[in-house]
């Protein structure tokens, strides 16, 4: 969420950098809501000073010969109707906040000024580009078939009991999928610096709400029928980011660094017709989640360290990819800027998203009142927040497949795998 007193005084700075994202801001109308709260506390100063003068009446009154008890009869009058006022005014001041909660939670935020012009994700920008491509001497096949024929995804049996959009992994291609998120685990935590956590799969509207899920994409997430509001959660930064909420953190804990891997669940509502095939948008999947919570001047830096991270997964798997910094169009709603990595899958002769990794600022912050002491200036500041995708499991699975198959259909396992498959170093049908 955005800094209310920042958007008051560059209200037209706000405006135009935002356009980059493809934003149009009400200016009007938030001109309009902030004048009736301004208009509200006013009338509420002004009404308390009275109320405060009409508490010393009673004296006032005794003076010139009225009776002490009429006199407090009186005054209790005038102070019943400047109260009825106060709290007529009270109400209109919190709608006022209210609304303006509202509209600031639908104001994406500021992009970086790095970030590049463009519309969508056709007009981002590579960064670079590690590995070359492997030349097959054999017609390539895609995950599905390669999976298919080692009996090692099975989709008809998942969408019989959960629909479309699901996978049943079995065999040697489930037991890679597990070795590939403990490799990843491994890798950030005995490596990278980051603590491991178990997180909860299940979250409440509050955590959702602090991290920017909701209320604006809501219809992406899967609520939980019942009176509460319980939510499975879309991606492991909801919990783990709501790590530092409500909290006022010392200098010497910082940064927070935290690596999760959880399932993550999506109703992809906006995303129909789009990768229906296979594994590359399920509405169930897993990913090795990276956070990290640190101070505002660290931030730039934490998210070239974050993404390398993620880059040195693809890079001890030896997984050809790209780098691109996304442009504005293609930011997302509380991101202001972001690494796309995209690994490349040999089936579709291109480079596919398998990581996003992302600077917030104190957007998240705001919401989540994560704050740490400034043991200089002595004051309490927001902190910033990134998370990135350290990698998203099933979709290593699939570069994994694709990249590492023989002309008979089975799978060479990557070096660094071998030790997490027990020594089995080659998956073949069962």
């Amino acid at each position: 969420m955005l800094d209310l007193r920042y958007l008051r005084t560059h209200l037209d700075d706000v405006a135009s950098q935002l356009l980059i994202k493809g934003y149009k801001l009400d200016k009007e109308r938030f001109s309009t809501l902030d004048a009736a709260r301004k208009s509200a506390d006013i009338e509420s100063q002004a009404l308390q000073a009275e109320r405060k003068q009409a508490s010393k009446q009673i004296g006032q009154l005794v003076q010139t010969g009225v009776a002490i008890d009429d006199a407090k009869a009186q005054v209790q009058q005038t102070l019943e109707k400047i109260d009825a006022s106060l709290n007529a005014l009270k109400a209109r001041s919190q709608a006022a906040d209210e609304q303006i909660q509202a509209f600031l939670y639908d104001v994406p935020n500021i992009p970086d000024v790095s970030v590049p012009a463009g519309k969508d994700e056709s007009d981002n920008v590579e960064v670079m580009v590690w590995g070359d491509p492997r030349q097959f001497d054999f017609k390539v096949l895609d995950h599905v078939d390669l999976g298919g024929g080692l009996k090692g995804i099975d989709f008809d049996s998942a969408s019989t009991m959960s629909g479309a959009r699901f996978a049943v992994l079995k065999a040697g291609v489930a037991r890679l999928h597990r070795a590939l998120a403990q490799f990843m685990l491994d890798q950030h935590t005995e490596c990278n610096g980051y603590q491991e956590i178990n997180a909860p799969l299940i979250v409440n509207a509050s955590a959702l709400t602090g991290t920017t899920q909701l209320p604006k994409f809501a219809d992406d997430l899967f609520k939980l029928e019942g009176d509460a509001d319980y939510f499975l959660i879309p991606t492991g930064e909801v919990p783990v980011t709501n790590l530092a909420r409500d909290a006022i953190h010392e200098e010497a804990v910082l940064p927070l660094k935290y690596a999760a891997h959880t399932a993550c669940f999506r109703s992809e509502a906006g995303s129909h017709g789009r990768d229906t095939r296979g594994l590359i948008r399920q509405h169930q999947f897993e990913k090795v989640e990276l956070v990290q919570v640190v101070k505002a001047d660290e931030s730039e830096r934490a998210l070239e360290e974050l993404t390398g991270h993620a880059e040195s997964i693809l890079q001890k798997l030896q997984l050809p990819y790209r780098k691109v910094i996304l442009c504005g169009g293609d930011l997302s709603f509380g991101s202001c800027k972001t690494y796309d990595l995209e690994v490349w899958l040999p089936a579709q002769d291109t480079y596919r998203e398998i990581s996003s990794c992302s600077n917030f600022g104190d957007f998240q912050a705001r919401r989540l009142m994560a704050r740490w002491r400034n043991p200089e200036s002595k004051k309490i500041e927001l902190l910033h927040t990134l998370n990135g995708s350290g990698l998203a499991v099933g979709r290593t699975l699939v570069a994994v497949l694709e990249n590492y198959q023989n002309e008979d259909g089975s799978i060479e396992v990557p070096d660094v795998l071998h030790e997490y498959m027990r020594g089995v170093t080659r998956i073949a049908s069962f």
